[in-house]
């Protein structure tokens, strides 16, 4: 088939035919960065790209990111914490997925999918931190009943972490030449071995830096979309209740459909492999995925609209540490105004039409 010659044809296009992502062994130079692989949308990890950050050396210490994180005050700042029972936020699960025991041992087939999204509750950063290694250090090898990741999309580092911002660059000097604005937002993430990033894709050229422990990333380039199976689920919300260490999934009211990715790359217990492959032939049958590891001091450049899955390995603590950096290119590129542009005055059926066609594809801005 057309379709899948062309995801044979972008693979090679974009890495070649050793099928692995690049490996540079220090930064590029802007010229190099935007020819070679932003102008291309082709992904590369950056190797001794942070070494000179003060957080490769400092954030390995609890106390260290403690004292830092607290006020003179009798209360530490507050960050926002997502709680999940299985570390799956903004994941597909059954309507059903929660018991009292966190059973995931019978089958979701005859369960209601639906879009689900993490509990966040604000708490001061050594309730946070000892959260985290609590569910990371779990003795008895059972899954605990709460799993914690520090997190927020919201430019969190510049906001909740700004009192460790002399510990790392403001910006990646390189990339911001290179793409002539400086990044949209910042996020940090800190979380152990059991929280995963689901499939999706982003809007945003995206640079992540890790910092502590491992981030295992699994890439598919934007052409692979049929491979997603994308479908609109409903929106649930899980709530946790602190008293009695249950969770509870409800759906949102008014009914709320997010587009989201279908594909577990790792199923679970109850999901044998070949089920999987049974209902999603496109991705277990297709071409092999790309995977790489980002390992601290390095930077994985993703391109916008590349679909990737996220897992983690943590450091001796028991946590990963990592940055992901966002820069909107198009708006740059759109900021630059072309004089033949600027007093052009559409035709007023024109204009409608394209107001029209805006509000009918308003419901595109939550994508997966």
């Amino acid at each position: 088939m057309e379709i899948e010659t062309l995801w044979e044809e972008v693979r090679e296009l974009s890495l070649g035919k050793s099928g692995r992502v690049e490996r540079l062994d220090s930064p590029p130079t802007p010229l190099q960065f935007l020819r070679d692989f932003v102008s291309q949308n082709k992904p590369c990890i950056i190797s001794n790209a942070t070494l000179h950050w003060l957080a490769l050396s400092n954030w390995s210490s609890d106390s260290y990111l403690i004292e830092a994180l607290s006020t003179s005050s009798s209360s530490a700042p507050m960050v926002s914490v997502h709680l999940t029972p299985n570390g799956r936020a903004d994941a597909i699960v059954p309507l059903n997925d929660i018991n009292k025991d966190n059973d995931v041992s019978s089958p979701p087939s005859s369960a209601s999918l639906c879009f689900a999204s993490a509990h966040v509750q604000h708490m001061p950063f050594p309730e946070a931190l000892k959260l985290i290694s609590s569910t990371s250090n779990n003795s008895n090898n059972t899954q605990p009943k709460v799993i914690a990741y520090a997190q927020q999309q919201n430019d969190c580092f510049r906001s909740e972490y700004s009192a460790l911002s002399d510990d790392c660059d403001s910006d990646i000097p390189w990339a911001s030449e290179a793409l002539g604005c400086h990044p949209e937002a910042v996020n940090i993430w800190i979380g152990n071995h059991l929280s995963e990033t689901s499939f999706h894709k982003d809007h945003y050229e995206n640079l992540y830096a890790v910092v502590t422990g491992q981030k295992h990333f699994i890439l598919l380039p934007p052409t692979d979309v049929h491979r997603m199976y994308i479908q609109d689920y409903p929106a649930a919300q899980y709530s946790y209740f602190q008293d009695t260490g249950e969770f509870t999934l409800e759906l949102e009211k008014p009914v709320r459909y997010v587009p989201w990715c279908s594909v577990n790359p790792y199923p679970s217990a109850a999901e044998t492999k070949d089920s999987e492959t049974a209902k999603f032939p496109l991705y277990f049958r297709g071409p092999k995925p790309f995977e790489c590891t980002v390992n601290p001091g390095e930077i994985l450049y993703l391109p916008s609209m590349w679909f990737h899955h996220v897992r983690q390995s943590p450091d001796d603590s028991g946590r990963t540490i990592a940055f992901d950096i966002k820069y909107a290119y198009f708006n740059f590129l759109q900021s630059i105004h072309h004089p033949e542009t600027e007093n052009t005055t559409l035709p007023k059926t024109e204009r409608e039409d394209i107001e029209s066609d805006a509000e009918n594809s308003s419901r595109d801005e939550t994508e997966c």
